[in-house]
């Protein structure tokens, strides 16, 4: 799975758990600041990219996301 499928379903995921405009999920978008997601939607976030990798996230690896693109690495990161 490349970036731009990573994207494609996280895109998917946020709009529909969290009611998000597709439009506004964009890499830049800050996740906490742009978007309005908090801690409980952090975790449905991290539970969704388990699900596409089949990997465990490590906690202190997602501490550190803040963008859309931070998720998408991540994801990335994972799959390798």
């Amino acid at each position: 799975m490349n970036k731009a499928e990573i994207l494609a379903v996280l895109k998917a995921t946020m709009v529909d758990l969290f009611e998000l405009d597709e439009a506004e999920i964009q890499p830049t978008a800050n996740l906490y600041e742009d978007l309005d997601l908090d801690s409980i939607d952090a975790v449905d976030l991290a539970v969704k990219i388990t699900e596409i990798t089949g990997k465990r996230v490590n906690p202190e690896d997602f501490k550190k996301v803040r963008t859309v693109q931070d998720l998408v690495d991540t994801a990335e990161q994972m799959i390798d």
